[in-house]
């Protein structure tokens, strides 16, 4: 069974940096879209970033560019979402999830594993 575990979540003050992780069991997730989502309260899920599964192709929401950065290691089966520059607005649980369907989609319907989250908090 393939389970995804995210760590590195936290307290933050705004303006400081998280990196955090997503390792994947039980499965090589080299052939899969990675992504991050985040949910905060009272929010919908919302997509945040991807990388294909070679890592040459990223994509980043409009909160994201320019502050996140996602990177992948398929050796270790883990990818990871470095933040800086963070706002109180990216408050939230942050989600790892994978798919087996390809590149380019944002819904979180077309992905078919997820982890279980981790809480960020950004405080002013």
């Amino acid at each position: 069974q393939v389970q995804l575990v995210e760590s590195g979540g936290g307290l933050v003050q705004a303006g400081g940096s998280l990196t955090l992780s997503c390792a994947a069991s039980g499965r090589s997730l080299s052939s899969y879209t990675m992504a991050w989502f985040r949910q905060g309260p009272g929010n919908e899920r919302e997509f945040v970033a991807d990388i294909s599964w070679s890592g040459g192709r990223r994509a980043y929401s409009d909160s994201a560019k320019g502050r996140f950065s996602s990177s992948r290691d398929n050796a270790k089966n883990t990818v990871a979402l470095q933040m800086n520059s963070l706002k109180p607005e990216d408050t939230a649980v942050y989600y790892c999830a994978a798919s087996k369907w390809g590149y380019g989609s944002r819904s979180p319907s077309s992905y078919d594993l997820w982890g279980q989250g981790t809480q960020v908090t950004v405080y002013s």
